[in-house]
């Protein structure tokens, strides 16, 4: 079956892409409204919205899933993009600090109950477990685009516009999203057994914690979390003061960090076909914490550059991408099919809970005590964790052989089920 023949999934797939763009946009002007409200504090700022964003993600996104079965699950989707639109056009308003952080709490707990619900909705809407398994594969693709093309489409906006411009187009987003979901149909799940809402979405976290090369990833969740937040979180004041840049250099040097991964991502298919997993994610550790100790080294010495900022972030962005690509591939590998929805469920959460340590590292440590230290400890937190993966993934399961208690297709429990926890 083809995946994209399937008229609601198409649409479905494209509000959630637009919704991401959203997003991602979003995030990008989100770190111009904290230098114009806070000026050298931007970091402290960008690093506790960024910190709210992950309380959400860690905390609500698990509840939304184990709930999503009882609500009308079309409705809900219209509600949470309306909303996020409302907040998005809402921000270039604000005038403190504080409406910055209650915003963007609205903004991620709305973000927080989507992805869960469109997970949720995929098996219902694609019955072929080959399609549907695709499905997850480009759900995951579209979320890893996002982070690659959102710097690049906010660099070129900046040319012509002013930031605050940006929050209207993507609010804009979020409701042509909305439209795109009203005009699919989500048949309404059918309520499963009344558990615990956290016994429902653990067994994916637990099949991580028993699985080898799954505690390989989770380690390299860390890396990728602690080399990305130098990028996300330190880039506007970096440029805007270190550099002298302006808002558009901001941008720019944040597309440089996408290129890299998507011009990576582009060229890993046909290297996958010929190499294991585990040799790709590993070097790719090895390049982020290259990246992270060349950063500490900038800083430390006072020698950074646009050329040497340009050439670590880029570095970072390729780093990002052989970690991040391979994953939907080593995720499907270890679990039977059954378990796949519970296994991408748990790897949203364990991936978000990574940043959720290095987001206020970044911000916090950044902004109080200088860049040479707080990029000094996300090195270091960087090493731990790809040592971390070396010793947890065995050498001899690098091409996919099951090294852990695996959830097999026949004695799995029933999709329907697992799903409601993705």
């Amino acid at each position: 079956m083809r995946l994209f023949a399937i008229r609601d999934y198409r649409r479905l797939f494209g509000a959630q892409v637009i919704a991401l763009f959203g997003t991602g946009l979003t995030t990008v002007a989100l770190g111009l409204l904290a230098y114009d409200l806070a000026g050298p504090r931007a970091g402290m700022v960008l690093g506790t919205a960024l910190t709210i964003k992950m309380v959400m993600y860690v905390v609500l996104a698990p509840l939304a899933a184990a709930y999503v079965d009882r609500l009308p699950r079309r409705i809900l989707l219209v509600v949470l993009d309306v909303v996020r639109g409302a907040v998005v056009l809402a921000l270039p308003l604000v005038t403190e600090v504080w409406h910055v952080y209650v915003l963007i709490g609205l903004l991620q707990a709305a973000a927080a109950g989507f992805t869960p619900t469109f997970q949720a909705v995929i098996p219902d809407i694609v019955p072929d477990e080959s399609a549907y398994t695709r499905a997850l594969s480009a759900s995951q693709v579209a979320s890893t685009m996002e982070s690659l093309l959102s710097p690049v489409l906010a660099a070129v906006a900046l040319t012509f516009m002013s930031f605050d411009l940006l929050f209207l187009g993507t609010s804009a987003g979020f409701l042509v999203s909305a439209l795109l979901v009203l005009s699919t149909r989500i048949p309404d799940a059918r309520p499963g057994p009344r558990t615990g809402a956290w016994d429902r979405v653990a067994s994916g976290i637990r099949t991580f914690l028993r699985t080898p090369r799954l505690r390989g990833v989770m380690a390299l969740n860390l890396v990728v979390a602690a080399a990305g937040s130098i990028v996300v979180v330190n880039t506007v004041n970096h440029v805007r003061d270190g550099l002298g840049g302006s808002q558009s250099d901001v941008a720019w040097m944040l597309a440089a960090s996408g290129t890299g991964t998507l011009l990576t991502a582009l060229a890993l298919p046909r290297v996958l076909d010929r190499t294991a997993p585990r040799t790709v994610m590993t070097a790719g550790a090895g390049v982020l914490v290259g990246a992270t100790t060349a950063a500490v080294t900038l800083s430390a010495t006072g020698l950074t550059t646009w050329t040497g900022t340009a050439v670590v972030w880029t570095v970072i962005g390729i780093g990002m991408a052989l970690v991040i690509t391979p994953t939907g591939k080593v995720l499907r590998a270890s679990v039977g099919r059954n378990a796949i929805p519970a296994a991408f469920a748990a790897q949203f959460s364990l991936s978000h809970l990574a940043w959720l340590i290095t987001y206020p590292i970044a911000g916090w440590l950044g902004t109080s005590a200088g860049f040479t230290l707080a990029w000094s400890v996300l090195a270091v937190l960087a090493w731990a964790g790809a040592a971390g993966a070396l010793l947890l993934w065995p050498r001899h399961d690098g091409r996919g052989a099951t090294t852990g208690p695996v959830t097999t297709a026949r004695h799995a429990p029933d999709r329907s089920t697992l799903s409601k926890a993705a």
